[in-house]
Formats: C-alpha cells, structure tokens, sequence
C-alpha cells in the first residue's frame, strides 16, 4: 500500500458565508431564510440546517397541529381536570380513554367554574 499525502478538504462553506447565514437566521430564523440561503449558495436545505446546527443557531421548528397550534396532550388536559376537581390518580386514569375533543371541552368547564 501506498501511503499518499491527503490535501486538507476544502470548507463547503467561506468564513464570510458562514457569518453571513448566522446573522440572517439570528434575525429570522425560519424555514423561508434557511430555503433562501440554499438556492442562494447552491446547497441543499439539509446542509444549510446541518450547518446552522454546527454554527449552534438552528432551532428546531414547534410542531403544529391541524389547527395551526401547539397541541396539547391529553395527559395534561387529564391532569388540568384531576387538579380542579380534587380526582385521585385511579379515578383520573379512566378519564384518560375519553375522546380528545370532549375532554378539551370538559377541561374548559371544569376551569370556568373553578374560578
């Protein structure tokens, strides 16, 4: 075998690019930036992600669901309705198996006159 020198591999992306992505994601870090600095540069969204990630800027986006916000678990609207109710864990765990949407609904009038 023979033994060849490797040359250092070239940076994917300059200092001034680099630079030059963190300060536009810092001021707007959203998919629209992270997708204009990909067509922008020639790479890839992923790389782009990758290298916010490396750079220690990206933040991962907050799930939504269907209704364009944060869902909210089932467990706690249980928990939300065992607190003002004064529900022990075996009488709060049956209310776990009720529908989502009926529970959403309970909770609100749970709180409504708990107040």
């Amino acid at each position: 075998m023979t033994s060849e020198s490797k040359t250092p591999k070239a940076p994917n992306y300059t200092d001034e690019q680099a630079a030059e992505l963190v300060a536009a994601y810092s001021a707007a870090p959203n998919a629209q930036t992270v997708e204009t600095f990909a067509l922008k540069f020639g790479r890839s969204v992923r790389s782009i992600t990758a290298k916010l990630v490396r750079e220690g800027v990206y933040k991962k986006p907050e799930y939504v669901g269907k209704t364009g916000q944060k869902p909210i678990f089932k467990e706690a609207i249980v928990q939300t309705i065992a607190e003002k109710m004064g529900l022990t864990d075996p009488e709060s765990d049956s209310l776990a198996k009720v529908n989502k949407s009926a529970l959403e609904k309970i909770a609100k009038l749970v709180v409504s006159i708990s107040e």
